[in-house]
């Protein structure tokens, strides 16, 4: 069933997928359970604003998410089809040094449609402050417009950042969004 948070070139029916950062840059890619790369992303250097193109299993653009400001650690990140040209949804991070905020919101009516919560402020401080404190891996909470629980991202401790992500009920959540929003995420907190 197609959703007007759909975006053209990729399809994402699983409840389980594997983000994978390459080891020497902010070069991502999604995975599904058995391996098969469905999404590649990287972030654009020495940009004045972060920029993030991603590209389907065929090398084909499929969706770019771009800072609204120049250098934006926290602010608006805007995900747009690239075959479309349609703003699909807005990755929102409320910057707080206990707490790593990120709302997905609808780009037309900015209306909430789901929340990323880093888990445990310790962690989060401990990241930002502690010597070699970026090697900890992150853990999210995927919640819905109510605040019930939708899925988790989890960090694997590894050389490079390994995350699984969870789905457990997206039935009033896109999935394309909470993906991109898994690799983006990681890029900007890692600034």
């Amino acid at each position: 069933m197609a959703t007007k948070y759909d975006i053209q070139g990729i399809e994402l029916t699983d409840d389980r997928y594997t983000v994978v950062q390459s080891l020497i840059r902010n070069r991502y890619r999604a995975e599904d359970e058995q391996g098969n790369v469905l999404v590649r992303g990287k972030q654009k250097l020495l940009k004045l604003k972060d920029e993030f193109p991603f590209v389907g299993p065929d090398g084909e653009a499929v969706f770019t998410v771009k800072a609204g400001g120049i250098l934006d650690v926290a602010g608006d990140y805007v995900l747009t089809d690239a075959r479309t040209g349609e703003e699909i949804v807005i990755l929102d991070n409320d910057y707080s040094i206990f707490q790593d905020t990120w709302k997905i919101r609808d780009a037309r009516t900015e209306a909430k449609l789901a929340e990323i919560n880093s888990r445990g402020a310790m962690v989060t401080l401990a990241r930002a402050y502690v010597p070699f404190g970026g090697w900890i891996p992150h853990k999210y909470e995927i919640t819905d417009l109510d605040g019930d629980h939708v899925g988790r991202i989890e960090g694997e401790l590894s050389l490079k950042d390994r995350y699984d992500i969870v789905i457990d009920d997206a039935s009033d959540v896109p999935k394309e969004p909470i993906v991109a929003a898994a690799m983006v995420v990681d890029a900007i907190q890692n600034h």
